[in-house]
Formats: structure tokens, sequence, C-alpha cells
């Protein structure tokens, strides 16, 4: 404890508080205090200490004439906020400021001396000292400027709640409430910066950047933000790399040659000018001029930057820079800065030697100079005019860094005022109390700014409160050479608005746009080409997908634009043209009336139908002749009616398939087939069985009228008929679309159930076996009567025909398909036709005398023969057996003779009965016709 009290007692008598800190600095004393810090150096000079002696401070090198201006801000609003009547009456604001240099060292330097203020004063030590050079405490901080510098002093004034309010710190870190407890800032966030740079990249279809960050907690935050938007985008960074102005000179030629060496075009930068200037320098010397830079608010206006000897290299950059404000009066304060007249501003001395190279009178570095330690210099009054030279100190034409300072002191006073007016019972603090401004401390000034929410003179809302930070609003400019001077010209270009709906964001007016300095086309900066329409972009192996070739898109496919990721698959009803850049409609196919196909199929079926009804006509003309009864008449013209069926049913299968065509072709073939089947296998059967027959009886003529005939006939064609009912009850047939067919669409019948298609022929087919089969047996009777033989080839010819079908059904697609099966039915209705019947009308019109009851009996009487001497031989045969099994028998049998006796060479049935005799007997063998004798005279 007595340590302790010695220390401040040793502190106290100091007395001399206004030494805290760093020497340089501008102040004035007043009711409370604020603190400023600001980069009025670009950086410190690198010296190495080898603690050799007491290490001495380091000096702050390259004076920062925004930096200044910034300052000059700050001063320009507590003197504005001083003269106000109404703003914080009989309440003076003073100000200490202090130069961060750029660096956290200096900052850390100065934070240090706001912090012990704050202490001692909360000790109050008057007791132990007579202090008149007394400097309240400081209870509110203006800056600082990078967010490195800002996230260190933060850290520090955070432990001893003083309010801190940043006008140039975006890191999104800065963000954290719990981390940064006392941090505020008139700045958006980076976050919606490196949100619209991806959003820019976008827009100019670039997908091959180069990424460059500073080495602190401004650049790598940010450019993590970046990288997760263009993974977002699938846009990718060739190089992501890191930079600080204390590289090497050989870091620095490393990563230039990477950049040098890159294909990528466009750069994308989060630094600060201290840090991306050895870069640019590098850039410069190489003369890489061919490249596109993407500028951060840090240094998209940078003095630093923005030269007329680096306008070669950066020509052409687009850049973030924060909204710009309008402050009245700065313009006039500005130029009335002087260094006789600012003793309370200790950088107004250095500015004026800076602007105008040269040394005031009192100034050490003229001492410096006259030792050779730095260049010379000439002499200056100090009374020069600030309005005749051109300097960034007086670019009062796009105030944002300035505004943003001026916001904050306006922000720190607003919240004094709130203390001021508060109404006790209302208060924010214990029991709803309020704070004595005349004994304010930090916290209180801390908490007072938490809940803040006030409209400034811009309209502005400005708010501090939790996760407040500003909207996003930048301004985007393009540096432009000057036609004048040659200098660096900020022509604004578009905007970019983070809270405006989604595709009004970002606007660019291209027209204003100069790439490189000169150009108005858009650079490339895509790994590869672009796909044309008609491509997609493939995939190249261990490259990153931003790399690849363009890959043809397949036929059914299109693409319209340009490096599609994927081809389109063009609708059911189209297919893509050769060059896969659109569809086309596909044709309607199907077995049509007009196509020269589908004409020779309908002329074949109506050649068919003609030449059966032709064949109908002669039948019926001649159903008296002989020919025409022996082959059963009625029966013929049924056959004959279900063959002008089934080529008309082929007629279905042609034109464009509908519901009702389809659900009738099938059942119409199926049922006219199975109609002539059963008609030739009843007509068929009943002749041989009549032949057959030993003796033919009345029951077979019985059994085998006319009338069971038919209804045999009806029976077979019932079946038929039933399987057609089943098959259009449990699965109709109906058109349908085959959309499988490159450039066109076949319109075909879905035939519901290919069983029920199969058992329909399956059917047919059977009936046509057992027709064969019968007509086989038959095929050595009389020629008149049914003519088996050719009956038996027509049986083939369907069974080669429809065994043919079915291979060539389910092999064959679109029309084809009806196409087969009308050229089967064809092929096995014009078989039938020829083969029953053309040689029955041959006979009829060019044969008549073939066509008599003379001929047909000749020909009974023939068959009968034959059948009598096969019996005879069945007999002489058996007899011998039966005599060579009687034992010791030696005779031999009694002689056979077979001979048919008849009256004359010809066949006369009129006179004698054919007659056949065995061995000791007679069998005469009689046929009786339906016809009298005086009709088969006829």
């Amino acid at each position: 404890m007595r340590l302790i009290l010695h220390y401040l007692t040793l502190l106290g008598s100091s007395c001399v508080i206004s030494t805290y800190g760093p020497h340089q600095r501008a102040q004035m004393t007043g009711d409370i205090l604020l603190g400023g810090l600001f980069p009025i150096h670009f950086g410190v000079a690198s010296k190495d200490q080898d603690l050799a002696a007491r290490p001495q401070s380091t000096q702050c090198v390259r004076f920062n004439f925004r930096g200044f201006r910034w300052l000059q801000a700050m001063i320009f609003a507590i003197d504005e906020i001083n003269n106000s009547s109404t703003f914080l009456p009989n309440i003076t604001l003073g100000y200490r400021i202090f130069d961060t240099c750029n660096t956290v060292s200096k900052a850390l330097e100065a934070t240090l001396s706001f912090v012990a203020q704050n202490k001692i004063d909360s000790l109050n030590l008057d007791e132990f000292c007579n202090c008149t050079d007394h400097i309240p405490a400081t209870i509110a901080v203006v800056g600082a400027a990078g967010s490195a510098v800002s996230t260190a002093v933060a850290n520090l004034l955070g432990l001893f709640y003083i309010p801190q309010i940043s006008y140039a710190s975006s890191s999104r870190l800065l963000s954290n409430k719990n981390q940064y407890k006392s941090f505020m800032r008139t700045i958006p966030t980076d976050e919606f910066q490196a949100t619209a740079m991806a959003d820019i990249i976008e827009y100019f279809q670039w997908n091959w950047v180069i990424a460059v960050a500073s080495d602190d907690d401004y650049g790598r935050p940010g450019i993590e933000k970046f990288e997760k938007e263009m993974e977002e985008r699938d846009i990718c960074i060739h190089l992501n790399e890191l930079i600080s102005q204390y590289f090497e000179e050989h870091e620095i030629k490393a990563l230039a040659d990477r950049i040098e060496n890159s294909s990528a075009k466009v750069i994308v930068v989060f630094a600060g000018g201290p840090d991306i200037e050895p870069l640019i320098k590098e850039m410069v010397k190489r003369n890489i001029t061919d490249r596109i830079w993407l500028a951060s608010e840090a240094w998209a206006s940078s003095s630093l930057i923005a030269k007329p000897e680096y306008l070669d290299v950066v020509a052409g950059t687009i850049g973030f820079a924060l909204k710009a404000g309008n402050i009245p009066g700065f313009r006039e304060f500005l130029q009335q800065v002087q260094p006789k007249k600012d003793s309370h501003n200790e950088f107004v001395r250095e500015f004026w030697e800076e602007t105008f190279n040269c040394y005031l009178e009192d100034s050490p570095r003229l001492q410096e100079s006259e030792n050779g330690s730095t260049s010379f210099r000439p002499l200056c009054t100090g009374d020069e005019d600030i309005t005749s030279v051109e300097t960034p100190y007086l670019d009062h034409t796009h105030l944002r860094i300035s505004y943003n300072v001026y916001v904050a002191v306006y922000s720190i006073a607003q919240a004094l005022q709130d203390i001021l007016t508060c109404t006790p019972g209302k208060g924010l603090f214990a029991n709803n109390s309020c704070a004595d401004i005349k004994k304010i401390e930090a916290w209180q000034a801390l908490k007072q700014l938490r809940h803040l929410n006030y409209t400034n003179s811009m309209g502005e809302k400005v708010n501090f409160g939790e996760n407040a930070d500003l909207g996003a609003n930048y301004t985007l400019i393009n540096w432009h050479r000057s036609a004048e001077d040659g200098s660096v010209v900020f022509e604004e270009v578009g905007y970019y608005n983070m809270h405006t709906k989604r595709g009004a964001k970002l606007f660019i007016d291209k027209t204003k746009i100069l790439w490189n300095g000169y150009s108005t086309e858009v650079p490339f900066s895509n790994c590869s080409e672009d796909c044309e329409p008609g491509t997609r972009k493939g995939i190249i192996d261990s490259m990153p997908t931003c790399c690849f070739e363009c890959t043809e898109c397949s036929d059914g496919e299109y693409s319209i634009h340009k490096d599609a990721s994927v081809c389109n698959k063009c609708p059911n009803n189209s297919w893509s043209n050769g060059n896969h850049t659109f569809c086309f409609l596909k044709e309607i196919e199907f077995l049509s009336w007009t196509e020269p196909f589908g004409i020779a199929l309908a002329i074949c079926a109506v050649v068919g139908v003609v030449l059966t009804a032709f064949v109908m006509g002669v039948f019926v003309k001649f159903r008296n002749t002989p020919i025409v009864k022996a082959t059963n008449r009625e029966l013929s013209y049924v056959l004959l009616f279900s063959l002008i069926c089934c080529f008309s049913s082929s007629l279905i299968f042609i034109g464009e398939p509908q519901d009702w065509t389809c659900r009738l072709r099938q059942p119409a073939f199926g049922i006219s087939f199975v109609l002539c089947i059963s008609c030739i296998l009843v007509k068929t059967n009943r002749v041989l069985l009549v032949f057959e027959a030993k003796i033919p009886t009345s029951l077979h003529r019985k059994w085998w009228g006319l009338n069971l005939q038919f209804l045999l006939v009806f029976l077979c064609t019932f079946v038929q008929v039933m399987i057609c009912v089943v098959w259009l009850y449990n699965a109709p047939p109906s058109s349908y679309k085959n959309y499988d067919i490159d450039e066109m669409i076949f319109i075909t019948c879905n035939e519901g159930s290919v069983m029920a298609l199969g058992f329909l022929i399956g059917y047919t087919c059977l009936l046509a076996a057992i027709c064969f089969f019968f007509a086989f047996k038959s095929r050595k009777l009389p020629e008149n009567f049914t003519e088996a033989k050719f009956i038996t080839f027509s049986m083939l010819i369907f069974f080669i025909v429809w065994i043919s079908f079915i291979p060539a059904y389910f092999s064959t697609y679109g029309k084809f398909v009806s196409a087969v099966e009308v050229i089967a039915i064809l092929a096995s209705s014009f078989g039938m036709l020829a083969c029953i019947f053309f040689n029955k009308v041959y006979i009829i019109l060019f044969k008549p005398c073939r066509n008599t009851i003379e001929e047909v009996r000749c020909s009974t009487a023939a068959h009968a023969f034959k059948v009598a001497a096969k019996a005879t031989l069945k007999h002489n045969s058996a007899a011998r057996k039966k005599s060579s099994s009687i034992g010791g028998s030696s005779t031999s049998s009694p002689s056979s003779s077979i001979s048919l006796k008849t009256n004359g060479t010809n066949c006369d049935a009129g006179k004698h009965k054919p007659r056949v005799s065995f061995g000791s007997g007679t069998v005469t063998l009689s046929l009786s016709f339906e016809e009298s004798r005086r009709s088969s005279l006829m």
C-alpha cells in the first residue's frame, strides 16, 4: 500500500500532466476533453535498435496530407460546437490529438496517455500538489484510422470503458461488442464491401482473379469474407497473397513475379495505401500495365498511390469510396491554416514545410538539414498563400473520411447534450438518475452513446446500439488521367447500396469507365475462353472449376448463353438444331395416307378388296355350276366376305392413330382372320370326313349339315370376339406419342396389353395350324372338291408371314410397326385369296369344259379307285400273312383281280355306277349327288 501511495505521489508531484504522451500533438484545454488519433504520417523510419544505449522513440516519416485534413475536421467540429449558443451552452470542449503514424506502437503510446490521464484524474490528487496546469480526463476518443490500429487501441480503451468512435476502421472483427466493448464507428463494416467486390466481379463476368490483402486485422478478415463470397459465385482466386509495408525488397519482387506470371488480369486489394505502395512501385519498374485493380475503400482515393507517376499501372482502377458528405464552412477553415495562428496545433508547422517544401526559421528539421541528415530546403516565413499550391489537403470535393470525423465529434457532443438536458428520474443510470455534466466520466459517456439515436444535420440517422453498423453505401470511382496536367481524376461510375432489393444494389455506368486509362472494352480475366452458345463447360482434371474446356451439347440439348454450365434439354416435342443453340419442333410421323408408302399399302388393300369382290361376283353368277357347288357355296360366300374384311381392316392401320382407330384395328383384323380361317377349317374338315367314311350314312349328312357348319364357324369366331372384348375392357389400346426418336415424334398405338395381342394372334395361328393339319390330310382328295394342295400352301404362306411378323413387329418402331402389320395382313390375305379361289375362277371363266358334272364324277371315280386299290392291297397282305401262319400249307392263295368297269373310255355316270371287284365278290361304290340328273346334264 505504501508503494502505491509513493507512486501516486510521484505522479502528482510532476504536475505537468500535459506532457503525457507523444510530444507532437494538437491540444486545447476545455471543460470536457476529447481525444483524437489520426495518421498524420504514413509510417515510421526503419531503424534497428541494438540496445547499446537507451532506445530512442522511432521517427514518423512521410507526411499524410489527407490525415492532417481529417485532424482539421475534428478541430473544426469542436470549434463549431463551442461557438454554438444552443449546443452545450456554457461548456467548452477541448481536445488532445496525437499522431498514430499508421502504426500500432505509436497509437498505443498515445492511448496510454489517455488512460493514464483518466486514472490520475480519478485519484483526486489535488491534496498532494497544487496543479495549475491540470487537464481533465479524456471522456471519448475519435479514431483511429486503420483497422489494425483501432483493434489495438480498442483493447486498451475497453479495459477502462473509454468510448472510442472510429471514422475509418471497417474491419468486421470490430463488430464484436463482447470483445470490443467501447468501440463504435461511423463507417460501414467491410463485410459489405467484400460482398460488393464479389458482385462487381460477377457483373463483369470475371472468374479468375488475384487477391492481395494487408497482413493485419483489416486485410485478413476482409479477404476471408471475399473468398467466401467468391466460392458462392463459383469464381476462382488464382493467387491469394498477403502484403505489408514492412516487407523486404525480395519479398515484394517475389510477389510481383507471381502476379506477372499469372493469367489473371484483375487484382483485388484489401489493404491501405502504405501497404500496397511497395508493390505498385515494383509494378511500375516492370511496366506491368495490363492489370485491373479493384481497390477497397482504404486506398481507393489514397494520395499515396494516386500519383501521376503510377498512373501507367493503376489507371482504370475501380475503387470503393465512402459516401461523401457536406461540411458547410470547412473549405474556408482549411484555407485559414497558418503556423503563426495555430500554435495549439503542432502539426501545422510540419504541414507548412511539406506543402511549400521549405523550413520555418525555428524548425528542428532546419538544424537536421544543416547537419546534412536531411535534404536542403529554403526558408519560408509562414505567410505563404496556401491556396496557391496543389495539395490533397485542400481537396474538399469529396469529403468522406473527413465527414465521418465530423459526424463522430457531433455524436459525442449530442450524447453530452442529452446528459446536460437529462431530467432526473428519466436518466440512464442507477435509479433513473442523470449524470453530472461537470463531473462526467468516460463510462457515463459510453452509456449515453450506446443509447444515442438522433438525426444529424444531413438528415442521416446515427445509432451506436448493439449490432448498429452503418448501412453500406459506396460510391464506385474509376481512376482517370487528367487531360490538363496528367493528374489522377476520380470519376464516379456507379454506386452500391447494400440495403436495397436484390438486383438493384449495384449500378455501374459502363460508358464512363476507362480500362487501363484509355480502353472502353471490358478486359478479359477468365481462366478459359468463353464457351459459345451450343456448348457447355466441361471439367478439366486437377484444375479449378473456373478452368474448363468447351464441350458441345449432346443431341436433344441446347444452350443459348455463353459459358453455360449445363445444356438444357429440349422439350419432348422439340429437338436441337445442328449448332445446339435452339430447339425446333419435331416432325410428327405416322403411316400417312399421303406418303408414297401409305398410298402403296392402301392401293394394295383396295386391290385386294376389289379382287375379292370380283371373285364373289363370279361365284354368285356361277353359283349353280358344279365347281361352285362342290366348294360349299355358302361357306365360300362367308369366306370371301371375311377376306374383304381382312383387306379392309388393313386400311384402319393407315392414317393418324386415334383412340378409336387403335381400339378398332386389332379386333377387326383378328376377328376377320378367325372368320376366314374357321370357314376354311370347317369346309375342309367336312369333305375330309365324308370322303374318308367307308359308307356315308344319313348321320354324317345330318351331322355335317349347313346349319351346324355355320354354328362351328360362329363358335370359333366367338372365342376371338370374347378375347377382344376382355382386351378392350381391361387394357384398351390408345394413341401414343413416342418422343424417344430423334428429330421426330412417332404417333403410334399403345396396344394396352401385349399379352392380349399375343392371345389374339396366337388363337388365329392355332386355328390356322388345325386347318393346315386337315388340309394336309385331304391333299389327295379330288381337286374339284377342296383343292387341298392350295389350301395347304395358303396356310404355309400364312405361317411364314406371321412367324416373320413377330420379330419384325418387335424390332421396328414408329410408323413401321403399323406398316409391318399391314404388310402381314395383306400378304396372308392375298395368299389365301389366290391359293383358294384363283384356280376356281380360272376354270369357271377360261375352262368351262371342266366345270361339268361328268368332270366332277370322273375325278371322284378316280379317287374311289385309288381308295379301293389301297384297301385291296391291305387285304391281300393281311391274307398272305394269315396263310403263312398255317403250318405246312404250301397252296397259294386264290388269285385276285381288280377291275374298274365302265362303259367306254369316258366316265358315264348316267348309265353305270362305278364298280370295284375283289376276287370272288363285287363291291359297288356309289356317290350320290344332291343334284338331279337333269341339273347334272346342264
